[in-house]
């Protein structure tokens, strides 16, 4: 199950389990939609994948006990701001490759 990080992990931004600027790679690491694109280049600084929109997990009990008051969002933060040269540095060699094929 996701874990629903609370916050970007480069700019600490928040990010609500409702939030729909927030993006995972398939380690669930979490970052803002704008350090994905302005800072990061669609390259995970932590696996080298890239990133996708996180879903967002029912707030609702719709079925099945499936939703946020059984299953809530992490509450700890992992705040790892990116040092950007050496992600240029990491990124430049992969960034052209399709996330799928990296």
């Amino acid at each position: 199950m996701l874990e629903l990080r609370p916050s970007c992990e480069h700019c600490n931004k928040p990010l609500p389990p409702e939030a729909t600027e927030a993006r995972i790679c398939s380690y669930e690491c979490t970052f803002c939609a704008d350090c994905v694109d302005t800072v990061l280049g669609n390259v995970c600084p932590n696996c080298g994948g890239g990133f996708v929109p996180r879903p967002v997990r029912p707030a609702r009990n719709w079925k099945n006990d499936n939703y946020l008051g059984k299953d809530a969002a992490s509450t700890r933060v992992k705040h790892r701001p990116v040092d950007v040269e050496a992600h240029t540095r990491f990124a430049a060699a992969i960034r052209g490759i399709p996330p799928a094929k990296r």
